[in-house]
């Protein structure tokens, strides 16, 4: 392994001011007392080989996946784990303390994933998961405006240090551009109605909480929709959270850029949760395996999805999919 740990290179999360947490309560099967990770065996199946020796978490979250290599690739392999959450990095960084070195916590946005893994000194992994969900712990903090169920501020971003807030888009938006961003981010068949809503309420009021937002949207749409399968303010509240943090935008480059740093035989696992993010990684790998030059070959011809088991354990997984491709030899590429 061509990897110097001797000390903490700028960037790294032991660089940071602590944040308080807490890990105690009772822990689920992973060992996580506030996340169950979707496709944990089955991720780790995928990526913990008897070659891997650096891996790369870009999502690393509350560190439930993470956790899982470390164990499972014994004393042997690194783990570089990225986010842009303050509060989780502070949680993973207790949780994985006792991997001692082999466990690396970087604040910043897998899209700039190459970038940050220089840093530390890595040049090339063997391989990469990007979880593209938001955890159970930032959904169920109503400080963190993620949710309708509760109320809270409009903010919905993940790193709360910069960047624009839900609640600065909903209030300045003009009508048509909200309209489109509820339509395309959140393929919500109601979001002209939503928008016109909006303008109007905030005309009189800004809107600064969830519960305004909700409101607004409940008062705007059908009665039946207000009655249907999921929550009418579901889909505008994906909407904004994919604005606000840009989610979509990030996904293809992050995907090649990791693909490049890939050894032959490295793998890269990509866990999606609504059909705009699995169409880019399915379009994404489709492109980098097109012949006559692929430079992966995809594993899951078929996106995997969760088990009936795992779905009754976290019903947050039901819409999970999971997609795997691994880095072909070099001479296929030229």
């Amino acid at each position: 392994m061509n990897l110097l740990l001797t000390r903490s290179p700028a960037g790294v999360y032991s660089a940071f001011k602590w944040v308080k947490v807490d890990i105690s309560g009772e822990k689920n099967a992973s060992g996580d007392a506030r996340h169950n990770p979707v496709f944990l065996d089955e991720v780790t199946a995928w990526l913990v080989t008897d070659r891997a020796e650096i891996f790369v978490d870009g999502t690393v979250g509350y560190g439930g996946h993470s956790n899982k290599f470390l164990e499972m690739a014994e004393n042997k392999a690194i783990l570089v784990g990225i986010d842009r959450d303050e509060e989780a990095l502070a949680y993973s960084k207790v949780r994985l303390s006792g991997f001692g070195v082999r466990a690396i916590l970087v604040k910043g946005d897998f899209a700039d994933v190459k970038q940050l893994l220089r840093k530390v000194g890595v040049s090339t992994i063997d391989g990469a998961l990007f979880d593209l969900g938001v955890s159970s712990p930032q959904l169920d903090d109503p400080s963190r405006g993620f949710s309708f169920q509760e109320d809270g501020p409009l903010d919905m971003r993940m790193d709360q240090s910069t960047g624009t807030t839900a609640g600065q888009l909903v209030n300045a938006l003009p009508e048509s551009e909200l309209a489109d961003l509820i339509f395309l981010y959140g393929e919500e068949r109601f979001s002209r109605r939503i928008a016109r809503a909006i303008v109007r309420a905030r005309e009189r009021q800004a809107l600064a909480s969830t519960q305004d937002l909700t409101a607004v949207i409940k008062d705007s749409v059908p009665v039946a929709y207000r009655r249907g399968r999921i929550h009418c303010a579901t889909r505008t509240f994906q909407a904004l959270r994919i604005a606000v943090n840009r989610e979509l935008d990030v996904i293809e480059p992050a995907i090649r850029d990791v693909v490049d740093m890939l050894r032959p035989g490295g793998r890269l696992a990509v866990i999606s949760f609504h059909s705009l993010e699995d169409r880019i990684v399915k379009h994404t790998f489709r492109a980098l395996a097109e012949r006559p030059h692929p430079q992966v070959a995809v594993l899951t011809k078929r996106p995997q999805v969760p088990s009936e088991a795992e779905c009754q354990k976290n019903p947050r997984a039901r819409s999970a999919k999971l997609r795997v491709v691994e880095r072909l030899p070099k001479e296929s590429i030229q």
